[in-house]
Order: structure tokens, then C-alpha cells, then sequence
């Protein structure tokens, strides 16, 4: 089905028109439209395009009103102030306008992106043989979120986890692994955890770093092989692949706690670009992007500087011949632009990686990696705060583990949805699935709702509480309604264009219609804030909507119920949709 134009562009457009033909010299004018207290829409447009052609905007704005009339959409438009327009729509408009969404499935008449491209989207890169902790959690929230609100969006996706890495301790490991054959064996045929595989990597961790501290020979061979896994040795890369496989065991089973897909072949670290870093190195130094400085490969830029004021370059090779990570995230933006034919590189990575981006970003584009067809942006993020607004800390002063973190707010999750499970008749296993469901969606939500720039504190308590903007409230105010619809009996969702709305179902609907025109939004400024904000507002009108209109009432006639529970059906797909665009799961009863 085609998408479903929202009521504000077609108002929008109906203006537009009324304005050219009203001053033809102002061509095209934007009528600047917006959501008003004082009607449906006001439009701001007329006061500079009069200032501009001179004319008076009252004036202006009375011919306006006179050329577009009003009709089956517009119910009323009058002037207001110094020109402003204050325009209400009718109730038949709004609800055929939802009617036909609702009769759009799961798109619900939202268009796709009129030029569609290719975005690569780097996120979720935990580091090899490491746990993961506290900080890596934003990365796959945020990239997993803006991963599906693009998709939906219509653009082509390919996901990359930058996972990989190897740097020196991986000389130390693998050398250990040599010296000490069995170490990463599991027992065979037996599955294992991922609590297990990480278990494994830590202490053969201690024990090498053990080894290096203190046994100077073993130091010397350990640097040794970090060279020799840079070179390619088939031996060294073996059992550094080893590590890689016994590490996603464990990232995975992280992931899958946070409902969460991580594909093998979207895994692709500083490893998979090995073979193109020469002639990255190459291309630069020979096209003069990149110069020598005392050994090294430079990129120099004018309005980077070090805190002496001297000018800080880009290193992307040492004068030692290694190979700097500018060289590894050059080589993949080659590779993403020239093999994987992107049109948008979307980097999800910490704020305080900025710089070194910018630096990336600008050497690409003067190599001509990067052009007007081909754009790279860093979504960054800010840090993740204890209650007392410091970087999230145990008490030990340890960084906190994630799966800790997880584990914690599904068990306090759990026990609120318990409290209430008696009074809907869950069974156990209803409680410890919507328990999981409840505390992700807190954990996710909590971080998606804060714009992603800015630092935010973990407060479970918080987060999962039933009041205030939290995943909590809206999946509680999505279950509410698949109640109501259980027990609407013979009544069925009807939308009932004839008749007239009251003040909060006109909220309601006039909130449901923008669901299409906020996606573009944040799709186009990678703002899955926006969409958690658009979810809270779309469940307060719902509260308010109960307050003010029975839905199941037998003083109603029933075609006024058959009209709400369309309004309420609507209100849940709509949920629904935004919170699985979010990675939020919406059970039906809690």
C-alpha cells in the first residue's frame, strides 16, 4: 500500500498553494507549519514573507484564508495576531486519515525514504579476550536501535562490529597458548557457556600476564609473535583465531541477554583489513595527503593542535613500520565505499574518540574516499553515570560488568511484574519472560531516551519504575489495551468517520497521524531519542484519553465503541512498532 499523507502535509500543502497563488512572488514559500495549543496547527510563514514583499501580513494572511477555504479536511481557518494562522481540521478528516493507516498492517502508511542508500553502520565492538563492561553498552543499544529505524526507513543495511583487534597483549596470549597447549580445551562435545568461555580467557589471561611481569625471555618471545601475527604466520593466526571464536561465545551470549542479534559475517575487525593497509599507506603518501615526519606517516591539519599548540597529526604509520588504528579505520572506509558501495558510513562510537574521527573523516575526503555522494558521520555518545553522576563505578572502584548490570535489572523487573502477575493470571514462565522483556526494555530505554551526545545516569530503581517516562510505563500502557480488547467481547475495532470526537480523541489521533513524519525525522538526524519522546507523549495522551472517554461503557452507543477500540487498536500497533524500532519488546499481558 501506498504511504498514508499525514494531515499536517496535506494542510501544509493546501497552504503552500493558497500563499503562491495569494504573492506569486515569493515562489515557493514554506507556510511553516507546526502542532498549536490554540487549534490543530498554527502557520508562522506569512509575517516573513510579507516582511519580505512588504505587504501587510494581516492582510496577507486574510487572502490566504480566503483562496484555501475550508472542506472535507480544513473545519476552520482564522487569523490571529500579527498574521499568524490558526487552523483546525475536521473529525472525519482525522479518522478516515487513521482508518487508512490502520489499514496499512504493520507500516501503519508510513512511507519509505524517497532516495533510499547504503548505510554501513559500525556498532556493538567489544574488545577480544576482555569482558565486557558498562561502557560498551551504548554502542549496541544505540546502533541496534538506529539499525532498525533505518531499515524501516527503506535504506539498504550493512552491519560491522569492529571485533578483532591485536594488539600486544595478544603476543602474550598466543605465545602462552603455545607453551601451554591445553588451556582454551573444552571438553569434547560439551557446549559452552558463555560465562564458561570468558571464565577460560581470564585466567589464561592472569597466568600469561603473569608470565610476562615476570620472566623477561618469555616478554621477548611474547613481542616476538605480536609480529609474527602481523605478518600473517599461519601458526600465530590460528591460535589467535582461537581466541576470537572462544570470545564471541561469550559476546554472544551478552548480546542475546540483551535481545540482540550478532551475525558472524557482520563481524569484522582491525584483522580483516591486514591486507590493505600497505597500500592505504600508499595511496596517501603518493597522492600527498600524507607526508614523513621523523619516520612516521602524517596526516597534518591546520585546526588540530596539542595542548603545547603545535600541531597534532594523524599517525597512520609508526616510524617503526606498525601500523596505527588510522590506518585500520582508513582501510575500512575504502573498503565499505569501494566493495560494499556505501552512500553513508555511521560510526556509533564514545564522544571522546571525536577527534580522531574528525581526523579519519577529513583524510578520507581529501584522498577522495569521501565525496558528495559518500558522507561519514560519527553518532557519538556520552558516558554512562552511577546515581552520584560519576562514570559508573563498583564499589571496589572497578568498572562495572554488563552482564551484571543486565542481570540485576531483570531480577528487579521480575519481582515488579510478580506484584501484579496475580491480578492478571500469569503463569511462572509468563513472569520470568515479561521479567526479561521489562528489565532490557528498562536498560534500553533508559539509554535511547537521553539524546545519545549526553552523559546519563543508571538509576534502576528508576528505571524500572511504572511512573514517569520509562519502557515500563509504555509497556504497561500497551498491555492495558490488549486487555481492552480482550474484553470488548462481540465489539470489534471500527473506525466511525461520521462521528464527532471528543477534545482528548483528537489528541490522540492528531499524535498517531505524525507517527510517519517523526521516523523521517529521526531517521534523517539519527535521534532515536525523538522516538522514545514520541512514544511517552503517544502513552500520556492515551492516560488522558482513559480519563475522559469511557472505551467499553454501556452508556455508549456502539458504534462510539467500536470507533475507540479503532482508536486504542491503532494506539498499540503504533506502540508496538515504535518500541520493536527501539529493540523493545511490548508483551501482551503484564
Amino acid at each position: 500500500m501506498a504511504s498514508v499523507p499525514s494531515l499536517a502535509s496535506t494542510v501544509e500543502q493546501r497552504l503552500a498553494a493558497a500563499l503562491s497563488a495569494a504573492l506569486p512572488e515569493a515562489g515557493a514559500a514554506d507556510p511553516l507549519l507546526r502542532r498549536s495549543d490554540r487549534a490543530d496547527f498554527q502557520a508562522n510563514g506569512i509575517l516573513a514573507l510579507a516582511k519580505k514583499a512588504k505587504a501587510n501580513p494581516r492582510e496577507l494572511a486574510a487572502k490566504v484564508v480566503e483562496g484555501i477555504g475550508t472542506g472535507e479536511v480544513l473545519k476552520e481557518i482564522e487569523v490571529s495576531g500579527p498574521g499568524f494562522l490558526n487552523i483546525t481540521v475536521s473529525d472525519r478528516a482525522i479518522t478516515e486519515t487513521l482508518a487508512a493507516r490502520y489499514a496499512d498492517g504493520d507500516r501503519l502508511g508510513v512511507g519509505f525514504a524517497e532516495q533510499p542508500g547504503t548505510t554501513v553502520i559500525d556498532y556493538a565492538q567489544p574488545n577480544v579476550a576482555k569482558e565486557m563492561h558498562v561502557g560498551h553498552l551504548r554502542s549496541a543499544v544505540i546502533g541496534d536501535a538506529m539499525t532498525r529505524i533505518l531499515e524501516f526507513s527503506g535504506e539498504q543495511i550493512v552491519r560491522r562490529h569492529h571485533i578483532g583487534d591485536w594488539g600486544t597483549q595478544f603476543g602474550m596470549l598466543i605465545q602462552y597458548l603455545i607453551e601451554h597447549p591445553h588451556e582454551l580445551d573444552h571438553k569434547s562435545g560439551e557446549e559452552v557457556s558463555g560465562e564458561e568461555a570468558m571464565s577460560n580467557l581470564n585466567r589464561l589471561y592472569k597466568a600469561s600476564r603473569a608470565l610476562f611481569d615476570s620472566d623477561e625471555e618469555f616478554k621477548a618471545r611474547s613481542r616476538d609473535r605480536v609480529v609474527a601475527l602481523q605478518s600473517g604466520d599461519e601458526q600465530t593466526r590460528a591460535l589467535w583465531q582461537r581466541f576470537v571464536d572462544e570470545s564471541k561465545i561469550y559476546f554472544y551470549s551478552v548480546f542475546d541477554k540483551l535481545d540482540m542479534e550478532i551475525r558472524d559475517p557482520d563481524v569484522i575487525g582491525e584483522s580483516g583489513y591486514n591486507d590493505m593497509l600497505d597500500e592505504t599507506c600508499r595511496l596517501l603518501e603518493e597522492s600527498g595527503v600524507a607526508v614523513r615526519s621523523e619516520g612516521a606517516l602524517c596526516v597534518f591539519f591546520d585546526d588540530v593542535k596539542g595542548p603545547d599548540g603545535k600541531p597534532t597529526p594523524l599517525i597512520v604509520k609508526k616510524s617503526n613500520g606498525g601500523y596505527g588504528y588510522a590506518a585500520t579505520d582508513l582501510s575500512a572506509i575504502r573498503d565499505r565505499v569501494r566493495n560494499l558501495k556505501a552512500s553513508t558510513l555511521l560510526y556509533v562510537v564514545d564522544a571522546r574518540q571525536s577527534l580522531h574521527f574528525r581526523m579519519v573523516f577529513e583524510t578520507a575526503r581529501r584522498a577522495g574516499w569521501l565525496n558528495d555522494e559518500v558522507k561519514a558521520v560519527q553518532l557519538a555518545f556520552g558516558t554512562v553515570l552511577g546515581k552520584d553522576g560519576k562514570p559508573f563505578k563498583t564499589r571496589e572502584g572497578e568498572t562495572v560488568r554488563l552482564v551484571d548490570l543486565l542481570d540485576e535489572a531483570v531480577e528487579r523487573a521480575t519481582s515488579v511484574v510478580r506484584e501484579k502477575a496475580e491480578k492478571v493470571g500469569l503463569s511462572e514462565q509468563e513472569i520470568v519472560e515479561n521479567g526479561r522483556y521489562v528489565g532490557i526494555g528498562a536498560v534500553k530505554y533508559a539509554d535511547l531516551s537521553t539524546s545519545a551526545a549526553r552523559d546519563y545516569k543508571f538509576d534502576l530503581d528508576q528505571m524500572v519504575s511504572l511512573n514517569g517516562d520509562t519502557s515500563v510505563y509504555l509497556q504497561y500502557a500497551y498491555a492495558r489495551i490488549q486487555s481492552i480488547l480482550r474484553k470488548a467481547g462481540e465489539a470489534r475495532p471500527v473506525a466511525h468517520p461520521e462521528l464527532e470526537l471528543a477534545p482528548a480523541e483528537r489528541a490522540l489521533g492528531l499524535h498517531l497521524d505524525g507517527f510517519g513524519e517523526l521516523l523521517a525525522d529521526v531517521a534523517a538526524e539519527y535521534a532515536p531519542h525523538k522516538l522514545a519522546a514520541y512514544l511517552y507523549q503517544l502513552a500520556s495522551h492515551l492516560t488522558t484519553f482513559y480519563d475522559q472517554c469511557q472505551v467499553l461503557s454501556a452508556d455508549n452507543a456502539p458504534e462510539v465503541v467500536e470507533n475507540r477500540l479503532f482508536l486504542v487498536d491503532l494506539t498499540a500497533r503504533t506502540l508496538h512498532q515504535g518500541m520493536a524500532l527501539l529493540g523493545i519488546r511490548t508483551p501482551g499481558r503484564l
